[in-house]
């Protein structure tokens, strides 16, 4: 997730600080950035870089990717720079200030030794894509982060800058931005490649897709009609929210071939949202996939860009201080990311109830007493931080709770979207709340019950009883049979490396195979080498995962195997396994009011 810091004040000309960048000339796989900045008054000025952005949770130090950072004079006499540390400069003789200079470094190709989330990351790849997420290329002076900002990008006439800006350059060769401050400049990137974008407009919001494909696999028109069903979904959803007039979805797609960007996801930012997936994932899946998680990062319209605290709203990028809430940050935004898939009738109650359980399942593989306020506000550091992927799981699940909870209290007249309409009534954009309010608030607009969940549930060490929730709305545990993985038999792989030094994939020796692989002849202690003539190894085992997950009954395999020394080739039609799970689903077959309007209220 990401967000603005909303309360700054837009500053005159004369405090403006101007960026330019040239993506015409790119050395040793680095673009040069130069920043002038208004007449200084002081001796000493810092320019930062940020250690953490909105939406990460992570210290990432982008300052690292900064190289030979030089300050001059108007004469280009260079000025006394003195490195901090990772993150931050010291400029003396200040007065003299005209302009600083360095060159950023791209993450994407070096990720294997620098975990950067990649929609946070950067990529430099000349006269091809250019990945500009603004916080990496651009930082802010000390005491001049409420300024003004004018970004000049020289670029090929072939790439186009796709981003939620506004190009106030009618160049070809030449955009300029322009921000009011150094946090919305932040929040909103900017990918350069060949043009492929489609638009289209939902309920007075102008989308933007735009999708770089290094191998021309995905076309943004081949996507989109998903995207405009999804997107149009989640407006009716969300009914009134309406925070931007435009907003851009940015897909790059990895080559899982060469060294690439491998941290799939996205990040959102208020008009924006940044996405990384493997290119080689077949279209009808990545469909699937950006279905959910560009559906999550739209809800942030939400929280936290409609609703936040003053730890969001005052966000500091170099000594960071942490909201208690990221049950609502996220887990709010994650519920409402399934909800409405099930509201507008995009999935079964069935699926959505088997998603749900999936959560719990994940969450009880996590610490289920610790304080979800208590993690949120220490999630940058030990033991809290290794909690952190449970604000998509136990968070979405508290804020079922919760919708449940006012759901039963109300008749079925309210549930959690009212509530978050309230509380954007009550802040909105411009108005942060106070961390330790927020619950007093919460129960003031809606119950006494759910004042007593928050307490107990989420700042307590109390863990939820999820099947007493469900049956408030007609809805019990019970046995089900769930599609598996040709990989998979009874919740175990059946396939392993070999030998790291040769990287072959072996089929366990003695593993119990599935009905398909024991009547097509695979047996324990075969090496896999193809499938349908595609190679697979240790180096291309994610593109296995992702193949097998998209393989439908019936469909046609052949495998290449080695056993014994000797190559063999079998055959068969695919026959997907079915793994018995527990799971929840509706009591009776009579509609039960309170469900019904939980589900499709």
């Amino acid at each position: 997730m990401s967000f603005l810091n909303f309360n700054a004040t837009a500053q005159s000309k004369d405090k403006q600080i101007q960026v330019d960048i040239d993506l015409n000339v790119v050395k040793d796989d680095q673009v040069m950035v130069t920043v002038t900045p208004p007449k200084i008054s002081s001796n000493e000025v810092t320019y930062h870089v940020p250690k953490i952005i909105p939406g990460t949770y992570s210290e990432d130090d982008y300052g690292k990717f900064i190289e030979n950072l030089k300050a001059y004079d108007a004469k280009g006499t260079a000025l006394t720079v003195a490195k901090l540390e990772d993150n931050s400069w010291k400029i003396s003789n200040a007065k003299k200030l005209s302009k600083i200079t360095y060159y950023v470094n791209d993450t994407y190709d070096i990720e294997d030794t620098h975990d950067i989330f990649s929609p946070a990351g950067t990529n430099i790849e000349e006269g091809k894509n250019f990945m500009i997420n603004t916080h990496a290329f651009v930082g802010y002076f000390s005491d001049m982060i409420e300024f003004p900002y004018k970004v000049n990008i020289a670029h090929p006439a072939t790439l186009w800058g796709a981003t939620a800006m506004v190009d106030k350059d009618a160049s070809d060769t030449k955009d300029t931005f322009n921000t009011s401050r150094y946090a919305e400049l932040v929040e909103n990137p900017i990918m350069y490649s060949k043009p492929d974008y489609t638009t289209f407009t939902v309920d007075g919001m102008e989308i933007i897709i735009a999708v770089y494909s290094p191998n021309g696999l995905i076309t943004a028109e081949s996507i989109t009609p998903e995207m405009k069903t999804m997107m149009t979904a989640q407006k009716n959803f969300l009914g009134k929210f309406n925070s931007t007039k435009k907003y851009a979805v940015l897909l790059y797609l990895s080559d899982m071939n060469r060294a690439d960007a491998n941290g799939f996801g996205a990040l959102e930012h208020p008009t924006s949202t940044t996405v990384v997936m493997p290119e080689m994932m077949p279209k009808e899946q990545l469909a699937e996939q950006l279905k959910d998680v560009v559906s999550h990062e739209f809800f942030h319209i939400v929280t936290p860009l409609t609703i936040h605290s003053k730890e969001i709203q005052n966000f500091d990028y170099n000594t960071p201080k942490m909201s208690q809430h990221l049950w609502m940050y996220e887990g709010v935004t994650e519920y409402f990311a399934n909800l409405f898939q099930v509201n507008q009738g995009l999935i079964t109650e069935e699926q959505f109830y088997q998603r749900m359980n999936g959560k719990i399942a994940n969450s009880l593989q996590m610490d289920d007493t610790m304080p979800f306020t208590k993690m949120s506000a220490e999630v940058l550091k030990k033991p809290y931080k290794d909690q952190y992927l449970n604000v998509y799981e136990k968070g979405a699940l508290i804020a079922m709770c919760i919708d449940i909870t006012i759901r039963e209290k109300s008749n079925g007249e309210r549930g959690i979207l009212d509530l978050m309409q309230k509380l954007s009534n009550e802040y909105g954009t411009q108005k942060a709340f106070d961390d330790k309010d927020l619950f007093a608030k919460i129960t003031q607009l809606t119950y006494p019950e759910v004042g007593e969940f928050l307490n107990t549930y989420v700042a307590g060490p109390t863990p939820i009883p999820y099947e007493k929730y469900f049956a408030k709305m007609g809805v019990t545990k019970t046995t089900m049979q769930v599609p598996g993985n040709i990989f998979v038999h009874n919740q175990a792989p059946v396939i392993t490396v070999l030998d790291p030094s040769t990287k072959e994939l072996l089929i366990i020796p003695g593993a119990e195979l599935n009905d398909f692989m024991n009547t097509i002849g695979i047996k324990g202690g075969d090496v896999l080498l193809a499938i349908n003539d595609v190679k697979y190894n240790l180096d291309n085992v994610n593109d296995l995962i992702m193949m097998s997950m998209a393989i439908k009954e019936g469909d046609p395999l052949t495998f290449k195997m080695k056993r014994d020394g000797q190559e063999l080739t079998l055959k068969g039609n695919a026959k997907i396994p079915m793994d018995e799970t527990e799971g929840f689903q509706a009591s009776d077959a009579t509609k039960n009011k309170l469900k019904e309007a939980w589900l499709k209220g």
